[in-house]
């Protein structure tokens, strides 16, 4: 393999923060400023634990832009747009929120649905951050928490609420973008039978900035994305008409198992700093009716998650980064997580033979799915390599997460920042500079 240049520890960090600061637009921080100049919800979490590597109170900054932006029915969208700024498709004119619903902001413009709420995550960073500098900073940190607490709750009832109204611990996404992971294997069954009506025109920014057509989904699903949109804007966003017109409804066994350790987390830290003990045992239950729910769809023989359509009722098995939900929220049985272990361990993820650096593939290189160049379908990308370290760390497996946070900075080591990466190679792949690449190295090195 040609080999890249490689950077110190040091250099590295340095590189990172310059990255952060050049993206920082005052009170947001772009997700990249060429592809992604905007503030993305799960996005400016992750940024938000880099930042408070570097500053607590730009950390804080960074969501009380992002909760400027809650929907009064306590939605987070998953796009805040930065005024001004265009070089993106959808934009605000395109979703038309503050229009159509009732429950949009006025300003700042958003999108129209959600993303992971990992925010709980960036708000534990934050707070462990300030206890290690001056009560001034702490203070900060703590000012913060109360006055984004009744935000950061809003936002988790509305998930529990509106898309698990069954109360099977699934929430229930009606895009693939609300994943997070836009065009991974796991939504193809559902797209498949979206029929895209009489779509108005557009023109796609995303492949003027990423020329090489590999790395990008297609045109015939984008038209299936805008189609869904057009389904949302047209019941005005509405909680209650959604489940009746949307042609994509699944139920996110990997939203479901974030949503589990993010309200956990927040329950601890409600309970550190004397919240309503109210407000804490409704997240216990959060945490516990969506891990039960993940690990309800579990392989008992092998323990891989699967997700649920909810229009067939059928199970979605597919080899990607979401059959190892379970590990996030924990609860299996012992034989069944080990065998879920080995799994990630082993040649089909992390121990492929094949693989340049042993961090997870959004895709299993053995998959008949996998592409290795191609956005959700192959790739690895540094944030879900982050995430999965956190979780490791907070389940006890601390050598299972030094490992990945090794494996992740020998990755991230060539300084480019990249949104991900091939996986057989170690190519920088979609946009350079992305924040939150930049933000996970800050964090695994501070």
């Amino acid at each position: 393999m040609p080999s890249a240049p490689m950077f110190s520890p040091t250099q590295l960090a340095a590189r990172a923060a310059y990255l952060l600061r050049g993206n920082d637009r005052g009170t947001m921080t772009s997700a990249a400023p060429r592809l992604y100049p905007h503030q993305w919800s799960w996005d400016a979490a992750f940024v938000t634990v880099g930042l408070a590597s570097l500053s607590v109170e730009r950390a804080a900054a960074e969501l009380d832009h992002l909760f400027t932006a809650q929907w009064r029915n306590g939605m987070i969208p998953h796009i805040v747009f930065a005024n001004g700024v265009d070089g993106y498709f959808p934009g605000p004119a395109r979703w038309q929120c503050a229009q159509l619903s009732p429950d949009a902001p006025a300003s700042p413009a958003t999108s129209g649905i959600c993303q992971p709420p990992v925010h709980a995550i960036a708000v534990e960073r934050i707070l462990e951050r300030a206890r290690r500098r001056g009560r001034t900073v702490r203070g900060v940190a703590e000012e913060f928490l109360d006055r984004r607490w009744g935000n950061l709750m809003a936002w988790h009832r509305w998930l529990a609420a509106a898309r698990d109204p069954q109360g099977r611990g699934r929430i229930t996404l009606y895009h693939g973008w609300e994943s997070g992971m836009d065009n991974s294997p796991r939504w193809d069954p559902a797209y498949s039978r979206v029929v895209v009506g009489d779509l108005p025109p557009y023109q796609r920014e995303d492949n003027h900035v990423v020329t090489d057509a590999s790395q990008r989904p297609s045109d015939v699903e984008y038209d299936r994305y805008m189609w869904l949109v057009e389904q949302m804007k047209r019941c005005h966003y509405s909680d209650t008409e959604l489940p009746k017109v949307m042609s994509f409804q699944m139920e996110d066994v990997f939203v479901s198992a974030i949503m589990s350790v993010a309200s956990d987390t927040l329950a601890r830290i409600g309970e550190d700093h004397a919240k309503p003990l109210s407000d804490v045992r409704e997240l216990r239950e959060y945490a516990a009716r969506f891990a039960v729910g993940v690990n309800a769809t579990a392989d008992p023989r092998t323990g891989a998650a699967h997700d649920v359509d909810v229009l067939t009722g059928r199970a979605v098995h597919t080899e990607t980064l979401a059959v190892f939900s379970p590990l996030l929220v924990g609860g299996l049985p012992w034989d069944t997580e080990r065998s879920l272990l080995r799994l990630f361990d082993g040649p089909r993820y992390c121990g492929h033979p094949d693989l340049r650096y042993a961090v997870p593939p959004s895709t299993s290189p053995v998959a008949a799915a996998f592409r290795p160049r191609e956005y959700w379908r192959g790739p690895v990308w540094p944030v879900m390599t982050w995430l999965f370290s956190w979780a490791f760390a907070r389940r006890g497996w601390a050598d299972r997460s030094a490992l990945l946070r090794e494996e992740g900075l020998r990755q991230a080591s060539d300084g480019s920042f990249a949104e991900y990466y091939e996986p057989f190679t170690g190519e920088a792949l979609g946009s350079m500079q992305q924040s939150w690449t930049a933000a996970s190295v800050l964090d695994w090195l501070g």
